[in-house]
């Protein structure tokens, strides 16, 4: 049965943070892969897991700034080459990972781009959101289920975002070729298919060991992931004060880097998602469905706006159009057993 999609009464809350959600958890002998595991939410998730005792692979396309900046943070991770927008170079990581003959427990799609503000696309001539937010971890997905497979029991975890509600999936123009580009539009399309792809990923998964959730991680101003938009919206929106500092205040969702990176965690390891899948988490638990309207604008509904997921983002059927889709852009299928 599909888990509904519901909070669970976790007992954890928007305050939670990763110390809180990774104790009492042992990780010797598994094993993670977590994209943009170098920075932000990604880097303090990944060193989370490590000091559970779990192995960190991070691919990155920049070996050196990653290696760095994971030496910065204390070490003891993995990095190896990968660009999310080049399918060879994702083909390539895949394959040396799966001819490792390692199981793979945990795969943390984290690495993501927003609101670029002018419509940029892959050399596949993808729009370059869609491209690196979904795509990109599609391919990785799929070219990574032998081991994933292996692991007797995985779980694949989608870095989605409140943002998801500035749009659905546009399945008839999804790369903006008839309809004008909007930064906040594209970045809401590649949230909501982060969401849908991991429903469509649970379906086919779950016989297999293999379940999938989506998150939102809150607000957090502390990340590389707002480059794009700007140090003037972030003040007029909240996010930083008068200072340039990134502010924390849990009313309106805006979290710190560790209370961000808790519901990574929690999705990734936590036993109370056992025999779950295919839902949309946020605050260390399942997300209810919003009601139908209300507010998508960025600086409206601060307080609700981690709280719930669009009802379109966990639709079925928008699950197996996007999953189609995504086969025949990538040309990439659900490989065999290995």
């Amino acid at each position: 049965m599909s888990t509904v999609q519901a909070p669970i009464g976790s007992g954890f809350s928007r305050a939670s943070t990763t110390v809180d959600v990774i104790k009492g958890v042992d990780l010797v002998g598994k094993v993670a892969i977590i994209t943009g595991g170098y920075s932000g939410l990604g880097l303090e998730t990944a060193r989370t897991l490590a000091s559970a005792g779990a192995r960190i692979i991070v691919p990155a396309r920049d070996v050196e700034r990653a290696s760095k900046a994971i030496a910065a943070a204390g070490g003891g991770m993995e990095v190896q080459p990968m660009d999310l927008t080049d399918p060879g170079s994702i083909d390539n990581f895949a394959r040396d990972f799966v001819e490792t003959g390692l199981p793979l427990h945990i795969l943390i799609n984290n690495a993501g781009i927003m609101a670029l503000p002018e419509l940029k696309r892959d050399a596949q001539g993808n729009e370059l959101q869609f491209a690196t937010n979904h795509l990109g971890h599609f391919r990785l997905t799929l070219r990574l289920r032998p081991a994933l497979m292996r692991a007797g029991g995985a779980r694949v975890v989608s870095v989605s975002s409140a943002g998801h509600r500035f749009s659905p999936v546009v399945f008839d123009d999804i790369n903006f070729e008839r309809r004008d580009y909007d930064p906040f539009k594209a970045y809401g399309q590649s949230k909501t298919a982060n969401i849908l792809f991991a429903v469509g990923l649970d379906r086919r998964g779950k016989d297999d060991g293999i379940r999938a959730f989506a998150l939102h991680p809150g607000g957090i101003a502390g990340t590389n992931l707002g480059a794009h938009v700007g140090l003037e919206v972030l003040k007029k929106t909240g996010f930083v004060d008068e200072n340039d500092r990134p502010v924390v205040d849990l009313a309106r969702d805006l979290k710190s880097v560790p209370q961000g990176a808790a519901t990574h965690v929690w999705c990734a390891v936590s036993p109370q998602l056992d025999g779950k899948g295919g839902v949309f988490c946020a605050d260390s638990d399942i997300a209810p469905i919003l009601p139908e309207g209300g507010s998508r604008d960025l600086t409206e509904d601060r307080a609700n706006r981690g709280t719930g997921v669009q009802a379109y983002a966990v639709d079925k059927d928008a699950a197996e159009e996007l999953w189609r889709k995504s086969e025949e852009i990538t040309n990439t299928f659900v490989q065999n057993r290995s």
